[in-house]
Formats: structure tokens, sequence, C-alpha cells
């Protein structure tokens, strides 16, 4: 433990840097809407909050001490997180991509990490995880002292989120009845689920996964945002308490973005575009007394300037999504209509 002091130290002084991220009521005819800004943490990202304790807990254990190698594989944020956490520790972060990472999170992590694994070949499910989860599996028998963080299966994650980010929603909020997430490793969900059960045991937690993702039940295939879904079932799944699952196309998640943008002023990433595409999905037509809903914006839209918010992009991508007619942001986008 002695040898881990110095990492110790140093990362808690990182951890008092962390803000208690804002939930903000954002205004609408049925719900009482709650959205908890998570782009908020110091790397924009919920990811911030898995990287910090799954790292701390990590060298706690003696798992990882100097001169340790971190790598993983990441769509993104976890990725920027870990590279910032690991230079800022002294550490070496490896991660591993793909080419669906957006493109200014893959310049940031060349500009900080002095190496970046990047996967080309599709697997069998027409994605990319399984290639990279085995670039991962080759570099730690490559790298000196190499740490896999595991955010797919790794408790920590788990926890992160049952003490951070639930902890702070908990606290906030005097009734809640409805918690959307959206699942990618599973972490997020897991956390969050389990401390708003103990809090609020009647309200229902709501995953919102992305089509084409096998997380429950279905089978996977391409997709080409990131930050929601996966083609595998992640183990850290499987501690969720799990009301409800909504299933959101692309277009969807995209229509979503830009109804947020427009409708509260909320510049945020795929992952949240699809978590708010649900909740309207879900009340639609609803009457009555008004739910508390909470949601997390899990990034900023940033590094999705060039792809959900580019209108080109979205159409070459997605032939047929901006139909003929008038620019209105309400209905611009095939989907957006409530």
């Amino acid at each position: 433990m002695s040898a881990a002091r110095p990492l110790l130290a140093a990362l808690e002084r990182i951890g008092q840097s962390f803000p208690q991220t804002p939930l903000v009521p954002l205004e609408h005819d049925r719900l009482d809407l709650f959205a908890k800004l998570e782009f908020a943490n110091p790397n924009a990202s919920s990811k911030d909050r898995s990287a910090f304790w799954i790292l701390k807990s990590a060298i706690e254990r003696g798992d990882v001490g100097e001169g340790a190698t971190i790598v993983e594989s990441s769509s993104g944020n976890f990725a920027l997180s870990l590279a910032t956490l690991s230079r800022a520790l002294g550490l070496s972060f490896v991660p591993v991509i793909d080419p669906n990472v957006n493109a200014s999170t893959e310049a940031y992590l060349r500009a900080l990490c002095d190496r970046v694994e990047k996967v080309s070949e599709r697997d069998g499910t027409g994605g990319y995880l399984a290639n990279r989860l085995a670039r991962v599996a080759e570099l730690r028998t490559q790298l000196p002292a190499a740490y896999w963080p595991n955010q797919y299966a790794n408790p920590d994650a788990l926890l992160a989120h049952y003490r951070l980010t639930g902890g702070e929603l908990c606290r906030e909020l005097r009734r809640l009845d409805y918690v959307f997430v959206g699942v990618s490793t599973g972490g997020t969900i897991s956390g969050l689920s389990l401390r708003v059960k103990e809090a609020f045991p009647n309200a229902r937690v709501v995953a919102v996964d992305a089509a084409g993702s096998a997380i429950f039940g279905s089978s996977p295939c391409r997709r080409l945002i990131p930050g929601i879904g996966s083609s595998i079932v992640p183990p850290l799944v499987g501690h969720a308490l799990i009301d409800d699952v909504v299933i959101v196309s692309e277009e969807e998640a995209i229509a979503g973005c830009h109804r947020l943008l427009h409708r509260h002023g909320i510049y945020a990433g795929g992952s949240t575009g699809s978590v708010y595409a649900a909740i309207e999905r879900y009340f639609a037509g609803s009457r009555g007394r008004r739910p508390t809903v909470a949601f997390l914006c899990a990034d900023r839209g940033a590094a999705y300037a060039d792809t959900v918010y580019d209108r080109a992009w979205v159409a070459n991508a997605f032939p047929g999504a901006f139909p003929d007619g008038p620019a209105d942001p309400e209905r611009e986008l095939v989907g957006s209509s409530v």
C-alpha cells in the first residue's frame, strides 16, 4: 500500500475537482422532467465517474502501481477519461478504438496518448467490439505491468454510479417515478438503478438501447453512432434492476438530439438523444397525474458536430432522414414529431 500512496494522493486531489453535476428541470407539457448534466464532469461525460472509481480501487488493491500501463477498449468517452487521469498520474494508457469513434475524440486521444490502437476490421456481428477486445488481450501480454479496467464487467464501474451519480440524484429529488438510462457497458444503469430502488422503491427504471444492439436479446448489426448499445451482453447489465426497455433507432436518436437542442438548449451526444426520444415515445398521449422523470445527459454534443448535428452526414448515412420542406427544427428530421 505504501508504494501506492503517491498515486492515491494524486488521485484524491483530482477527485476533489469533480463537481456535483447539475440537475435541471426542463419544461414539458406532461412530465416533471429533470436532466442530470453529466457532461459537467471534468472530461465532459459520465465516464469520468467510472474511470475515476475504477482507477482508485485498482490502486488501493495494488493492481496498478508506478510504471503500469492501462489498456482498454472504448468507443470514446471512457478512453478520454482514462487518458486524462492516466496522464495526470504519470501512467501510460493505450486506448483501443475503431472507425466509429468521433474524429475529435480520436484527435484528442492521439494528442494525449503515446500510442493509440485502431481496429479496422469488422467482426462477425458487423461491429468492432469483439476485435477490439481481442486486441486488448494481445496487448496485455505485450505491455509492461498492463492493467485492463474491463469496463464491461468491473463492479467498480457499478459502484461509481451507485455512490456518485445515483447518490447525487437521490439526494436532490424528493420524488422520482421514472429514471431513463442509456445502456452500453452496463455500469451506469446497474449502479444507478440499485441506488434509485433503495431511495424510491416504486420508481421504474427504463433502459434505453439502440436498435442493432445485442444487450437485450436482439441480433447485433452494424451501427454508426457510438456511446449506446453493444454487440455483446455486458456482464454488469445482469446486476441492474430494470423495469422496462425501449429500443431506439439511430434515426430516432438523431431526431432526439435535435429536439433536445432546439426545445431546451441542451447540446448533448447521441446516447442522450436516444434517451430523450425514448422518453417522448414512452409518454406519448399520456394524461393525468404528472410523473417525475429523470434522465442523464451523458456527454456533450461537440464530439458529434460532424455527424449527428451535420445535415450532410445525416443525409448520407440515413438517406431520407431530411424530407423536402422548410427547415423547421421540430419537423426537419424523420421521426421528430411526438
